[in-house]
């Protein structure tokens, strides 16, 4: 997402810095990107090819549909058959793949049934154009809803620190298996105002309170997968180095209050 213009809109300010940014990524073991046809719009999708096709076997990329963008800042749901079908497709051509590993509702579109979007990704998946399926922003009934529909394998809400209203869908991704990959996990930088025990706890292991508020992500269930958009290496590598920190159970409850 970060790796787009401002308000997620258009090409980076720096293209090469970008692409730099992609291939350090997989140069440092990480086999997972997330990413939507909505980020630019297209421009995401079209760098992570022009970085790193032909991708590592290992790699998984994960995309999105069911936003448009008509300008900086700016998302519309449209989750209509049609429309889930056209961005699919055209994210595989922008990726360069045969088939997209992990293909997301990037939202519930209050004009569509539910049951006829999932529909549409079932649809994709029999075709073999879509392997796995995963929601994103859906509340604890719709992701109810949504498995019964189809064979989700992943939900993408919004989870941190400061904003845990998402707490039953990770516990329901928890009970069933289910990846749960929280967006905005840093809670754009204003994490250190969440608890006054961020910075003892991160001084006690040389970290930052970003850092930190990721190992809490990280412990909170096994489930959880967070996905820190960044738009250079050195954030990056510092987001990637919260994996290795292992909070004790005392100091997570000294988050959780």
């Amino acid at each position: 997402m970060r790796i787009t213009g401002p308000g997620i809109w258009g090409e980076p300010r720096d293209r090469n810095a970008a692409i730099k940014l992609l291939r350090r990524v997989v140069e440092c073991g990480v086999n997972f990107i997330d990413t939507a046809d909505s980020y630019g719009p297209e421009v995401s999708e079209e760098l992570i090819a022009a970085a790193l096709y032909p991708y590592p076997a290992t790699l998984v990329i994960a995309t999105k549909g069911g936003l448009l963008r008509p300008g900086p800042g700016r998302w519309v749901p449209d989750c209509r058959p049609v429309h889930l079908r056209r961005a699919c497709e055209n994210s595989l051509k922008r990726l360069k793949l045969g088939q997209i590993d992990l293909y997301q509702l990037h939202t519930v579109d209050p004009r569509v049934p539910l049951a006829e979007s999932i529909g549409a990704l079932v649809d994709l998946q029999r075709e073999r154009k879509v392997r796995h399926i995963g929601v994103s922003n859906v509340s604890l009934s719709q992701l109810t809803e949504a498995l019964r529909l189809a064979g989700i394998v992943s939900v993408q809400n919004r989870y941190n620190l400061m904003d845990r209203a998402s707490h039953h869908a990770i516990d329901a991704c928890t009970r069933n298996g289910l990846a749960f990959l929280p967006w905005h996990p840093l809670a754009a930088g204003s994490i250190t105002e969440v608890a006054g025990s961020i910075k003892e706890i991160a001084d006690r292991h040389g970290a930052t309170p970003a850092q930190i508020a990721l190992a809490w992500l990280l412990h909170r269930s096994p489930m959880v997968l967070p996905i820190p958009g960044t738009s250079s290496i050195e954030h990056f590598e510092e987001n990637l180095a919260a994996a290795k920190i292992r909070l004790t159970d005392a100091e997570f409850a000294a988050l959780q209050s």
